[in-house]
Parts: structure tokens; C-alpha cells; sequence
């Protein structure tokens, strides 16, 4: 399967995935332009409303491109300080919340070791447009198995390495997070590593994102979260201002 990624993928999914965003944008937008023409009221206000609304449409664009086309975040050497095994004997999970655009980069990154890839995607509860557009283009592993955030289909101490990769904030309750990494404590075995990369509710990506950042959770959420769930050592680092990754050890 061919991993290599069009030139403005990540930008262009974001732009394609949250369309009706920008579609409301960029009605208000009109009609807050047109309303000036009849009302005349300040033409200085109208400039800083115009300027407000094209920072807030724009800015999301140009950040994601930063992040998902120019980083080299799919290049994932960003994993290198990690020191992760890549031998046969190693079983790696990737979890996605429908979809998934790392399982084919990561297998070729660990060719030797054996990926098992899960989607907690629940219908009922993922409603949102953009992850039901997402779904719909997203590339399925061979074997994906569908499962429920509480369980997953696998012995207790079998997992090297569980990856959350832009995943776990589409679990929205703090209880069932909580329930989930719990699951991926119960299956790493006793020196496993449990990796999430995740935006933060955090000012870089308030500026990125405006009020599109309560999508993400907070630092300190994400700490507690694990920690409720029994694992016990946190450390980050930062992939760009806007990203964090996370490596938890159970």
C-alpha cells in the first residue's frame, strides 16, 4: 500500500472534512457585509470584523499545513527518542476513531514487528460532520477490528506499544476516557508504552484554532485522565508548539 502523501493532504482534509464550518463563516461573513452596505454603520468596525473572520477561517488552514504537510510528523522520527524495538516478537496496536491515516506509515516503520489496528468509532455517539466525512475517505487496515472504548480483544500483558494518534480526544466523556486507557494499561505488558499525540486545549493552539481548541483537552485533563487510569509515569515533549506527544509507560 503506498504511504507517500499528496502534497497538502493535511490541510486539504481539514478543509474538506470541516466544510460546513466554513460554509456558516463565510455566509455570516456576507451577510454582516451586506448589512454594512444598508445600514452604514462604521466602516473601521466592519474592517476588524472582516479581519476577525478571515483570521479565525484562515489561520486553521495555515497551521494545519505547518503541522500535517511541512513538519514531517508522518515521517514519525519523531518517535526516535523513544527508542522503540522493532522485532518480531513485538506486538503493536494503533488505535483510530475512524480514521486512520498511520497504520500503513507505522507498519513500514516497524516492518518486523506485528500492528494490530483498532477503531472505537461508535455511530451513536461520533456524530460530528467532520469525522463522518473522515470515515468515509479513510484507508482501513487489513484486519481492523471494530471495538467498543471499554474493551479490547486482547490478553492482559501482550502489547509493546499502544499508539493514540489524534485519536483519544473524540472520547469525549471524562469516564469513559478514563474506562479506555484503563484497557490500554490492562493489555501493555509490564514495561509497555502507551503513546498519544494530541493538540491541547492550550494559548498556541487557541491562536491556531480560536474556539475550534475546546475540541482538544487540556494538559493537566490528559494527566489526571492517566492517572486515574493506573499509569503512573508522564512524560512530554512538544512536536511543534501545537502538538504534544504524550509516552505514558504502564
Amino acid at each position: 500500500m503506498e504511504t507517500k502523501r499528496r502534497q497538502f493532504q493535511g490541510v486539504l482534509n481539514i478543509l474538506s472534512f470541516n466544510r460546513h464550518f466554513y460554509v456558516i463563516g463565510l455566509t455570516i461573513l456576507l451577510v454582516i457585509i451586506l448589512s454594512h452596505f444598508y445600514f452604514q454603520w462604521s466602516q473601521l468596525l466592519l474592517w476588524v470584523i472582516i479581519g476577525l473572520f478571515l483570521y479565525g477561517l484562515l489561520m486553521p488552514l495555515i497551521v494545519s499545513a505547518y503541522v500535517y504537510d511541512f513538519s514531517g510528523y508522518y515521517n514519525f522520527d519523531w518517535l526516535k527518542p523513544l527508542q522503540l524495538e522493532d522485532l518480531e516478537k513485538k506486538l503493536m496496536v494503533n488505535i483510530n476513531a475512524g480514521f486512520d491515516e498511520t497504520s500503513y506509515i507505522l507498519k513500514k516503520k516497524f516492518p518486523k514487528s506485528k500492528l494490530q489496528v483498532f477503531d472505537f468509532y461508535n455511530s451513536e455517539q461520533h456524530t460530528e460532520p467532520a469525522i463522518v466525512r473522515a470515515r468515509k475517505v479513510s484507508l482501513t487496515y487489513p484486519n481492523t477490528l471494530q471495538i467498543k472504548t471499554n474493551h479490547m480483544p486482547l490478553k492482559t500483558d501482550s502489547v509493546d506499544y499502544v499508539f493514540l494518534l489524534s485519536a483519544a480526544h473524540e472520547i469525549r466523556s471524562f469516564d469513559e476516557k478514563v474506562q479506555f486507557l484503563k484497557e490500554c494499561h490492562r493489555v501493555c505488558k509490564p514495561n509497555g508504552k502507551v503513546i498519544m499525540v494530541e493538540h491541547l486545549r492550550d494559548l498556541p493552539n487557541f491562536l491556531a484554532f480560536s474556539v475550534g481548541f475546546t475540541h482538544f483537552f487540556s494538559k493537566n485533563h490528559w494527566k489526571k485522565a492517566f492517572k486515574a487510569a493506573g499509569l503512573k509515569t508522564f512524560n512530554e515533549t512538544k512536536f511543534t508548539q501545537f502538538m504534544s506527544v504524550f509516552n505514558y509507560q504502564s
